[in-house]
């Protein structure tokens, strides 16, 4: 085929495409790595400084722990049923499912750093607000 291999792609209709005039082109892993050059949710962030990276950890941590948080808690039962408590559930269902979205996205920049602060921010929001781990025993 002519223009395979010389730098240019072929159009629907036979004729050539050139490339782009030196874009920068991003890198997106598609396996995990291991490494604190990695965009997590944003564009350029956390960047190349290392103490950004740790506060992306950091911050993938504490949000995995407030889903955890937002799925056990029963602050937002109310004690009688009615449209105005319905849509005060449904409120924080819906805060709770994007706050979720929101690791997953964050999973989804396949660092194995993000990956290990996600699933251990999880690990500790269970422990801490669903496993029964702090409740006393009745006497």
């Amino acid at each position: 085929m002519d223009g395979m291999g010389d730098g240019h792609t072929p159009g629907m209709n036979g004729t050539t495409v050139p490339p782009p005039h030196r874009h920068k082109m991003m890198m997106m892993h598609m396996t995990f790595f291991w490494g604190t050059q990695a965009e997590i949710l944003f564009s350029g962030w956390p960047g190349i400084r290392t103490g950004m990276y740790a506060l992306a950890i950091v911050f993938v941590f504490a949000l995995c722990v407030l889903v955890e948080w937002l799925s056990h808690s029963r602050l937002f039962i109310p004690a009688k049923p009615g449209f105005a408590a319905g849509v005060l559930r449904s409120l924080v269902h819906a805060l709770r499912m994007g706050l979720a979205y929101l690791a997953m996205l964050a999973l989804m920049s396949f660092n194995g750093g993000v990956f290990l602060a996600a699933v251990s921010g999880h690990a500790v929001g269970f422990l801490a607000f669903a496993s029964g781990a702090f409740v006393k025993p009745e006497e």
